[in-house]
């Protein structure tokens, strides 16, 4: 059984606390947060939990084997490196640091180690999402054109990180998992509405090798909330739409078939292929739930991190990389990486 504590209590804290309380592999401990209100809503549901506002505890706890980190971006590095250095395991929400830098610190410091550092970048425990990959493996798709992606809703805004860093790592840490290369070069336009914030809509285009390409919308401001990806391949397509209550996969017989003719070099002929359309059973298990057991898998040396140190540093060079296009409206750079495996 593995004894976990967790820091932080705020949005997305309570989820891990339900999920790492339900699983079979680990037990909850301790919770540590800044704000009083908050531990006493973590008593009022779970008597037998420790409460503190100091997470220091939680780090000298010597039954605990693991710690889940729950705050603030910029507060990452300081509390994975320490919960590290206390011979602690780590996941920590996204993105995994503020810096590449830092990322790759933390990564040096997990395998110095010897311990698992896995990101939470809960999209690709979903169902939806490695049902596409098996759709890719298969090759089902054919060559890959593009892909497409709008990441929109009205809030919540983030004081410390621009709407990239917040929505954005979404739909990287997603093509990370699917592709096998990264993206080589990136272009990126984005506004702040609000004088002293960070932008609150970003525009991404992202180059990849094999005359694919990516886009990336995301905005803090619409009057709607919007999750959906498009996939376009030469021999089918496929729609991701996440809030969708039970088909949120569709895959797509349709394409676009392109024909010179011998006679003529000048002419073209294009055919459109409309077939079925078929949306295929997935497993619907919680994916923070599924990240979890893979979490307890990988500590027990049963698994290897899907989204290790190593994914979480590629996320972040390429949110780097976006951040200075968008400051250079929209000039493309180049993604520099760090060359570790995943």
């Amino acid at each position: 059984m593995i004894k976990v504590g967790i820091i932080g209590y705020g949005y997305w804290g309570p989820n891990l606390v339900r999920n790492f309380r339900e699983a079979v592999e680990a037990q909850v401990v301790a919770v540590s947060d800044l704000r009083e209100e908050r531990l006493a809503l973590v008593k009022s549901r779970y008597s037998d939990i420790v409460t503190t506002t100091d997470y220091h505890d939680l780090l000298n706890i010597a039954e605990i084997d693991a710690i889940a980190i729950s705050t603030p971006v910029f507060t990452h590095y300081e509390l994975g490196l320490a919960a590290l250095r206390a011979g602690k395991h780590v996941l920590v929400e996204k993105p995994l640091a503020s810096t590449s830098e830092q990322a790759a610190h933390l990564i040096q410091e997990a395998t110095q180690r010897n311990l698992v550092l896995l990101v939470d970048h809960t999209f690709v425990y979903t169902g939806a999402v490695r049902k596409v990959k098996e759709l890719l493996n298969s090759g089902v798709l054919g060559d890959i054109y593009y892909y497409d992606s709008a990441r929109i809703n009205l809030g919540l805004f983030q004081h410390d990180i621009s709407v990239i860093w917040d929505l954005a790592v979404h739909d990287l840490s997603i093509m990370d998992y699917l592709f096998e290369k990264p993206p080589y070069a990136v272009s990126t336009t984005g506004m702040s509405h609000f004088p002293g914030e960070p932008e609150n809509i970003a525009y991404l285009t992202l180059f990849f090798e094999n005359n694919m390409m990516a886009h990336i919308n995301v905005n803090w401001l619409a009057p709607v909330k919007v999750r959906r990806i498009l996939i376009g391949g030469s021999q089918k397509m496929v729609v991701y739409d996440d809030l969708e209550p039970s088909e949120k996969i569709k895959i797509y017989d349709k394409g676009v078939t392109v024909k010179n003719e011998q006679e003529s070099i000048y002419q073209m002929l294009i055919s459109y292929r409309t077939g079925d359309m078929l949306a295929p059973q997935l497993d619907m298990t919680e994916a923070l739930k599924a990240e979890i057991a893979h979490f307890a898998q990988c500590i027990n040396g049963k698994a290897q991190p899907i989204t290790s140190g190593a994914v979480g540093l590629r996320v972040i060079q390429i949110m780097e990389a976006a951040t200075e296009s968008m400051a250079e409206n929209g000039r493309m750079v180049e993604i520099q990486y760090i060359q570790r495996s995943k």
